[in-house]
């Protein structure tokens, strides 16, 4: 009984106190490490700094803060840090060439907080295919939302792989519209009527002046350019009024649109006559 209770006394209750005392470092260093993330975070936000860049070094800071808590705790228990950091860097080789494109990611999102292709808030289309609005830059991922409202979660390195259009970037944007009209047209008629539209619209910039004119003459059309500039929040809403205004306007002035061309006829198919039969 003795050495049942002198083994209790020297091995079970030393390492349930330090299994206690493990936890208890680990569970208050994670509080301690949300409380210091957010106070750096509100320093980062106060000094004005770009929202993608606070959301990514936020991400980052909590995740080296966790781990050191980790580290602190397993160190509490006895166990050799260094030997551990030694072992966990040899499996962290192995989990690395597994996870190289998880490690791409990462690295693609550095290369994003720091080149700043574009900021939360930005439409953009990423890899050539998505166009949306940027809500959020992971460490590993970019969540956009698109025109229509969907989620969209694209790979970090698929984003700064690929071609990036920036729709937000400069403060304005030029609309191009053209239209169709028949040889028989008059053009000067049908400049003065666009020209009423857009020198009516008061959203259309005044400085780079709007310019009209022939694009190319085909062999049945007469194609016009329309080219107005505008600030880039915009853009949709102007161009969907300018197309219905000067359709109207151009109508009212008499001119007629060339129609649209049928559809191919398709060849005729020979088909086999019955064999009327004797």
């Amino acid at each position: 009984m003795e050495d049942n209770l002198s083994l209790f006394d020297q091995y079970l209750i030393p390492w349930l106190i330090k299994i206690v005392l493990a936890l208890t470092i680990f569970v208050m260093g994670k509080i301690a490490a949300g409380h210091l993330t957010r106070f750096v975070t509100t320093l980062m936000v106060r000094s004005r700094l770009d929202e993608m860049l606070v959301k990514f070094l936020h991400n980052l800071l909590h995740v080296l803060l966790v781990i050191a808590v980790a580290f602190a705790a397993i160190d509490q228990l006895g166990i050799n840090v260094t030997s551990l950091l030694a072992i966990m860097g040899a499996a962290g080789l192995a989990i690395g060439l597994a996870l190289k494109d998880s490690l791409s990611n990462f690295a693609a999102g550095m290369m994003i907080v720091i080149f700043r292709p574009f900021k939360i808030g930005d439409l953009i289309t990423a890899n050539g295919v998505c166009t949306g609005v940027v809500d959020e830059i992971g460490m590993f991922c970019t969540l956009m939302h698109t025109l229509d409202n969907q989620r969209v979660i694209i790979p970090n390195s698929s984003v700064i792989g690929g071609t990036i259009i920036n729709s937000s970037a400069l403060p304005t944007r030029r609309i191009d519209l053209l239209f169709q009209l028949a040889y028989t047209t008059n053009i000067g008629v049908a400049r003065n009527a666009i020209e009423g539209v857009v020198s009516a619209d008061m959203r259309v910039l005044k400085d780079p002046i709007a310019s009209i004119g022939v694009d190319q003459l085909g062999n049945n059309t007469i194609t016009l350019f329309v080219r107005s500039w505008v600030r880039s929040g915009d853009y949709a809403d102007i161009r969907a009024d300018l197309l219905e205004k000067i359709k109207n306007a151009l109508e009212e002035a008499g001119i007629s649109f060339l129609p649209p061309p049928l559809p191919p006829i398709p060849p005729a198919q020979n088909v086999a006559q019955p064999v009327a039969q004797k």
